[in-house]
């Protein structure tokens, strides 16, 4: 029985989807702003895992993750410059260009960590229409008002405002955590639809019924989910900064427009706690994953790191720590190609009990709450469990590595030059990865690719060798 911690409840429950073993599931995405930094990271990791959970007990899964490309103002108190047009001016670029390269970034760090990618991204520039849609149907329902720079949601209407987030209302104060206009009725409201300021034209900015401007960006993700997923769906996620108010208002209005409850399972993951180094996109100080990868480590090392910590508890960061992950993955990655060359000679005699009893624990474990440090134990305790035999270890392991995304099965005894750049070695665990697939014609494209770099790939029965070419 998978049971998951809810946020809207403070609870851990039972997970009992909507439609049978179907389940819905949307989550928040980058803002394709800048680069994602390794806090950013974790977020995704954990929904990766709840993602393999899911499947791994056998439910069908539509996943669904937004891509913010407008509306994210610099702060989320619906005050200052969109993050895309600010980012758009300084490297003099149009915001369609910084988004679709900050996209592919994005994209390119979540498949070199082995992040399942979403069924579907949904672009909030796609959907504005839908956008404008759900402001019309909360007008109409008289939740909104205008003043001289947006659209609002007036929050009073909405008596169960601040429900997930245990928000008392009446001790808000300005400044604690929304700026107050003084054309705004509530210091919680939120606006809906951003209007473009007189002799003012902006990259960005729509024809609406209200006047020319762009949508906030709490209103795009109930508007595509709306669109991708039902006025009623099961899971919702995100990172616990977006609970007092990226989450809090998308339920006040897209059940304020349906009248229906709009998610069940709201799950929010831990910050990574960098110490006193704080990450800051706007100051430019953050670590990202091609920073890590700079240092020596791997996208494996890093999500090993990541493992080894439960997703709704604070993790430190430190290069201690991550020696330490690294170290864990590379006796790992070990044992896995000691256990092939074990499997033609291992007459030891396995147990069918001792290897059921291993997977229920392994199943136990994962489906209360994602609980992913005791997975890797039970992992562990296999590995050195002399009860079992080598091709009994090695088919567990793989099992559990579908949860654990480590690429176990992709592990080659590879023979690199110490001097090879990180980027060559990760095309080559891309293409070890394609080949594993029997995707021979992108095995192929990565090794021209590679050799348009300057390097050459050399296979043998002993493994790869890299060289740098003649």
């Amino acid at each position: 029985m998978l049971k998951l911690f809810n946020t809207l409840t403070r609870s851990k429950e039972e997970f009992i989807p909507i439609n049978g073993m179907n389940v819905l599931m949307y989550s928040c995405g980058p803002t394709v702003y800048n680069y994602q930094h390794i806090g950013n990271l974790r977020t995704f990791f954990f929904e990766d895992i709840l993602f393999r959970v899911l499947k791994y007990n056998g439910y069908n899964v539509r996943y669904v993750m937004n891509i913010t490309d407008v509306g994210h103002l610099v702060s989320d108190q619906d005050e200052g410059e969109d993050k895309m047009e600010q980012s758009a001016k300084q490297l003099g670029k149009s915001v369609g260009e910084i988004a679709e390269y900050y996209t592919e970034i994005f994209k390119r760090d979540i498949g070199l960590m082995n992040i399942y990618p979403p069924d579907v991204y949904s672009k909030a520039t796609d959907y504005i229409q839908e956008q404008i849609d759900l402001v019309k149907c909360l007008e109409t329902k008289g939740y909104t008002y205008i003043t001289s720079d947006a659209v609002y949601f007036d929050t009073s209407k909405f008596p169960d405002y601040g429900k997930m987030a245990k928000l008392d209302i009446s001790g808000l104060k300005e400044g604690s955590r929304i700026e107050f206009s003084e054309e705004k009725k509530n210091i919680t409201d939120f606006a809906l639809w951003k209007l473009s300021p007189e002799n003012e034209q902006r990259q960005m900015e729509w024809d609406s019924p209200w006047g020319k401007g762009a949508p906030g960006w709490h209103l795009e993700c109930s508007a595509m989910s709306k669109a991708l997923l039902g006025n009623h769906f099961d899971i919702h996620c995100g990172g616990i900064d977006h609970i007092p108010i990226h989450h809090t208002n998308e339920i006040a209005q897209s059940e304020a427009c349906s009248g229906e409850k709009f998610v069940d399972y709201w799950l929010h993951g831990e910050f990574l706690d960098m110490g006193n180094e704080k990450m800051s996109k706007s100051s430019g100080k953050f670590v990202t994953l091609q920073t890590l990868m700079d240092k020596g480590y791997t996208p494996m090392h890093y999500r090993y790191f990541l493992l080894m910590a439960h997703y709704k508890k604070k993790l430190k960061f430190s290069y201690e720590a991550l020696d330490a992950a690294k170290s864990g993955y590379n006796n790992l990655s070990g044992k896995i190609l000691n256990l092939r060359k074990d499997i033609s000679s291992d007459e030891a005699i396995s147990s069918s009990e001792k290897k059921n009893d291993f997977k229920s624990r392994f199943l136990e474990k994962i489906n209360d709450d994602l609980n992913m440090p005791e997975a890797m134990s039970v992992l562990w305790e296999m590995l050195k469990d002399g009860n079992l035999s080598s091709n009994d270890k090695l088919n567990l392991a793989y099992d559990f590595d579908m949860i654990f995304g480590l690429g176990l099965e992709s592990v080659q005894p590879e023979k690199i030059e110490t001097d090879i750049p990180e980027e060559i070695r990760i095309l080559t665990e891309k293409r070890n990865e394609a080949k594993k697939k029997r995707d021979f014609k992108s095995a192929d494209e990565i090794r021209n690719e590679i050799k348009l770099k300057g390097y050459e790939i050399l296979d043998s029965k002993d493994g790869i060798q890299i060289k740098k070419s003649d």
